[in-house]
């Protein structure tokens, strides 16, 4: 996904267990970097995203299932001698909290590499500090296409901007199309009111959608632009109420597309509001209970349907987190998991030791890692998107977003 000043508040949350070196390791002395054989190494996956504020709810399910990861790896000894920890900030869904929390992150020499953001504006005042230090980002949740592919990517003249920067949810120049499809295709809705936020997702969002919709032979009967913070939205129920669309398509998220159905539905217009994974939240029906019918895709494969994510499932509930692990669970534990293995892979060439200043080794074997994850087969392509492509069509049915469609997106 995605995008959105307050003060940063910063939690370091250390979910891990101590361990104890094992084999001709044993008998080493613990040292900061590992070089010269410590026993034990301690490194940092920072995570950066919205804890606080209207996008907390997906900001906390990023934290947590980061926060798995790393007690897993540590209970597995998944890097003999090195033991992770997570320090988390708050970025309250702006960029410019955003930007400070990577300053700091960079500055902090255990962090090795880091999860996040949600939003994609926030990873764009992110991306250049992170390359500059060599600081492995990996997104659970971005998809704007020029985080990876650069501003000319829909000209077909593609350019990876930054090393760095991952990512394991797909793109919008998938997600958008994917959701034209399934309006002209199989809903069968040729006339579309197309609104969005005016934000780095939404507005690039909408943007694909309304590409693909117009390719399919769909009307686009109106367009307005809001603000995000709004959420009196009669002025544009009043425009969609004359317009004769047969559905609404948001680019945005939750916090606006709720209150903006439930305008709609109040007011008569009974007419599915679809958007993208920034609405597929279950604070979106929060806000909105009379949002049956309402549609969103997501990027990859529903997780409670993946025999991959069953364990996880089942850790994430035993962990004991009181928030749930929402829309990006999954692909977060595989961010983390991929920051992992990279450590892994730097560590198995340097004599099962930590190089002094590993970060940009580890960027390097991030680009290389390829896993069986939660989420399905881990890897990254050479703009460091991820292979995985799938996607999925959801809506609202007594109160829960319930599974319309999986598949994927063939232009």
């Amino acid at each position: 996904m995605r995008h959105r000043s307050a003060v940063v508040v910063s939690i370091a949350v250390i979910g891990a267990l101590t361990l104890t070196a094992c084999g001709s390791r044993d008998d080493k002395k613990s040292g900061d970097s590992g070089k010269g054989g410590g026993s034990t190494t301690t490194v940092v996956i920072g995570i950066d995203a919205p804890l606080t504020g209207d996008l907390s709810a997906l900001g906390l399910g990023i934290r947590n299932s980061v926060d798995l990861a790393v007690r897993q790896a540590n209970e597995k000894n998944e890097v003999p001698g090195v033991k992770f920890e997570i320090k988390a900030l708050d970025d309250t869904g702006k960029p410019a909290p955003g930007q400070q929390n990577a300053t700091q992150l960079v500055g902090d020499k255990s962090v090795i590499g880091v999860v996040g953001p949600l939003n994609s504006s926030v990873a764009q005042s992110m991306q250049q500090i992170f390359n500059d230090a060599n600081l492995v980002q990996v997104s659970p949740a971005n998809t704007g296409v020029a985080l990876s592919q650069g501003e000319k990517w829909a000209t077909g003249e593609k350019s990876r901007p930054f090393k760095s920067y991952f990512r394991t949810a797909t793109t919008d120049a998938v997600q958008g199309p994917f959701a034209a499809d399934y309006l002209v295709k199989d809903a069968k809705k040729t006339k579309v009111f197309l609104i969005d936020d005016q934000k780095t997702y939404g507005a690039g969002l909408a943007a694909t959608f309304k590409g693909q919709f117009l390719k399919n032979g769909g009307q686009i009967v109106g367009e307005e632009h809001v603000n995000p913070d709004d959420r009196d939205f009669a002025a544009v129920v009043t425009k969609v109420k004359s317009s004769g669309a047969e559905a609404v398509y948001y680019g945005g998220e939750y916090p606006a597309a709720g209150p903006l159905s439930l305008q709609l539905k109040d007011a008569g217009v009974s007419i599915p509001l679809m958007g993208g994974d920034g609405i597929q939240s279950g604070d979106f029906i929060k806000l909105n209970p009379k949002g049956q019918g309402d549609l969103a895709t997501a990027v990859g494969l529903p997780v409670e349907q993946l025999p991959t994510a069953a364990k996880f499932i089942a850790d994430y509930k035993a962990a004991g987190f009181k928030d749930a692990y929402e829309t990006y669970g999954g692909y977060s534990y595989d961010s983390a998991w991929a920051i992992i293995q990279g450590v892994k892979a730097v560590a198995a060439v340097n004599n099962g030791k930590l190089p002094d200043n590993p970060r940009a080794k580890v960027v390097e074997a991030v680009q290389k890692v390829t896993f069986e994850g939660v989420t399905g087969k881990v890897s990254f392509d050479e703009f460091g998107d991820t292979t995985n492509k799938q996607l999925t069509v959801y809506t609202v049915k007594d109160g829960k977003w319930a599974v319309e469609k999986s598949g994927t997106f063939n232009g």
